[in-house]
């Protein structure tokens, strides 16, 4: 009989060594997803404490269609990696831009929305990217607004920031003369802004930006679930309608769809 016992503990404990998070995540009946609060379109804290945003329908799609509840977890822009790796989170869907440098820490999906990065600044203070070579910049920290301005503006001075919201305060206050972000964060964020007539989002870009859901690395499975889920909601127009809903011409953020999921 004991011996009965410890093989069935040992061959146990083989299956929990071999299970990867996708068997963890439907066992649970639960994903857990890091989503970036205050950051509309994409998500914003709503006064019921609750989220809403298109980071969140796409959160709310995966999780249906894996047949598990959601759960939200909001993060800083520089704790979504570390709380990826730590295990806080089963994956991020939370404005990730895909770069080569975060494709080295963690797993990135295909790109579920594209945008240009620009800057938001005072009217007609900044005609060029180039202008803007001894700018006081501000980003929020650990975002590509600051990892690419670093790299592009190496005479700027750079200033990082909990969220968006308080960059676009600095902004208005005079302390910086530019917030670095993708086009529609900054679009929605203008929008809020109580003197937004005197400001403007640059003309030029200075990067064009996929964004991307993130898993640990090694969790294969995982990701291959996720890219078909995204594959499948552009075939059957769910992904369409998602953008529509938050970038589509009634909203406060329109923007063009110049792009398709596609593997």
């Amino acid at each position: 009989m004991l011996r009965i016992f410890i093989a069935s503990l040992l061959s146990a404990i083989s299956l929990m060594a071999h299970a990867d998070l996708l068997d963890t995540i439907k066992t649970r009946g639960v994903l857990v997803v890091g989503i970036l609060p205050d950051n509309p379109p994409f998500a914003r804290r709503n006064d019921n404490q609750t989220f809403s945003g298109y980071d969140i329908d796409y959160a709310s799609l995966i999780a249906k269609k894996m047949g598990v509840k959601l759960q939200v977890l909001d993060l800083d822009p520089s704790h979504r990696i570390p709380s990826l790796k730590a295990g806080k989170v089963d994956i991020l869907v939370a404005a990730f831009t895909k770069t080569p440098e975060r494709e080295r820490e963690v797993s990135c999906s295909l790109g579920y929305f594209v945008a240009a990065q620009k800057a938001l600044i005072r009217k007609g203070r900044y005609p060029t990217s180039d202008s803007l070579a001894n700018a006081r910049l501000g980003a929020s920290k650990g975002t590509t607004g600051e990892s690419i301005s670093r790299k592009l503006y190496p005479n700027a001075s750079m200033t990082t920031f909990a969220d968006i919201p308080e960059a676009t305060r600095a902004l208005d206050q005079g302390t910086i003369d530019a917030v670095m972000n993708d086009e529609p964060t900054l679009a929605a964020a203008l929008n809020k802004m109580p003197n937004r007539s005197q400001y403007e989002i640059s003309n030029f870009s200075n990067a064009t930006e996929i964004l991307a859901i993130a898993t640990k690395l090694g969790e294969k499975r995982l990701m291959n679930t996720v890219n078909e889920l995204l594959i499948e909601s552009e075939k059957t127009g769910e992904a369409e309608q998602i953008f529509n809903r938050w970038f589509g011409p009634q909203t406060s953020t329109p923007f063009p769809r110049t792009f398709r999921i596609q593997g």
